[in-house]
């Protein structure tokens, strides 16, 4: 996520960007660079200083004490706002964080933030990158290149998803640039940090929304509400082919959750993958959260999604998965 806020918000050309960073890392034209150590919580504190915003994007793999770190360090430097290390299925709703194992540090940096009370939360929920996943065959269960599509369940089940790759998006003014810390680790999510913080810190007296009004609060923001079934028609489309050209499977998702996370701790990392995904899939609603809140993106500017647009990010990942590319 790292670099396409980061190229969303140069491209804007209204903020100013540092990346937080421990070296040995290629940094955009434009990005201004702080080295720090987190073994020193001073060399965290002096490189948040002056920052209006803290964006936290880091793998799923990065020590758990990372963003704990950040988070006090923003506390210190009295750093205003801070965006969490949250970026896809909504981590905080009931079991699915828990059972996805995304939900712990997410409400853990939501509770630490507020338990300092020197800085506001907005945390983002876009679902799952739809062209990354597609392409990915223990994602989405999509095997593009064999012709091959398992579906959970009945392969009904609607989740929210999210275009990764850049549409433009409508910009408010502001008055004055923010600076922003960008902890270095797809595009319309880009497009929509961008947009975020683009709207006026406060309340100007009109309709229109302001920063403020997200102070402690969730972002949601989706490209498309689709089931299994829904992408398969896509993919038809595209690629030109009729159902009887692929082989096509069912198998139960909690039984391919269960299953991924007995080889997940037993040490097969590969296996968290189709574990997260089929777990958003359960037929509960859990990976529907436009379906529990409204959409903000509407809010932020961003373009409403077509049949045409989907179809453009399934050549996309139709193209990427013949290309070898790996989760």
């Amino acid at each position: 996520m790292g670099k396409y806020i980061t190229k969303a918000l140069l491209d804007g050309g209204k903020h100013e960007v540092t990346a937080v960073t421990r070296g040995g890392t290629e940094i955009p034209q434009g990005v201004k660079v702080a080295k720090v150590s987190y073994d020193d919580p001073a060399s965290l504190t002096k490189a948040l200083e002056g920052q209006d915003v803290l964006i936290i994007t880091m793998g799923t793999r990065a020590p758990r004490d990372t963003q704990p770190k950040l988070v006090e360090a923003a506390a210190a430097a009295n750093v205003p706002f801070v965006l969490p290390n949250a970026w896809g299925i909504e981590s905080t709703h009931a079991t699915l964080g828990t059972n996805t194992l995304l939900g712990p540090p997410a409400m853990a940096a939501i509770n630490k933030i507020e338990e300092l009370g020197k800085s506001a939360w907005i945390m983002f929920n876009t679902g799952f990158w739809y062209t990354h996943s597609l392409a990915t065959a223990s994602a989405y269960g999509f095997d593009l290149n064999n012709k091959t599509v398992t579906f959970f369940d009945e392969g009904t089940a609607k989740i929210n998803n999210i275009v990764s790759d850049l549409l433009s998006s409508s910009i408010k003014d502001r008055s004055r640039p923010l600076t922003i810390a960008v902890q270095q680790t797809w595009e319309k999510a880009g497009e929509a940090v961008k947009s975020l913080l683009s709207l006026p810190i406060d309340n100007q007296g009109d309709s229109e929304a302001a920063l403020s009004d997200y102070k402690n609060k969730q972002v949601y923001v989706s490209g498309w509400l689709l089931s299994q079934k829904d992408i398969f028609q896509s993919v038809l489309r595209v690629s030109g082919t009729k159902e009887s050209d692929w082989m096509i499977k069912y198998e139960p998702a909690a039984q391919r959750y269960e299953e991924a996370k007995k080889r997940l701790f037993s040490g097969d990392g590969t296996a968290y993958t189709p574990m997260l995904y089929s777990r958003t899939y359960y037929d509960n609603g859990d990976g529907s959260f436009e379906s529990r809140h409204k959409l903000d993106n509407e809010k932020l500017g961003l373009t409403p999604e077509t049949q045409e647009s989907l179809d453009e990010q399934t050549k996309i990942a139709i193209e990427l998965a013949a290309s070898g590319y790996k989760y």
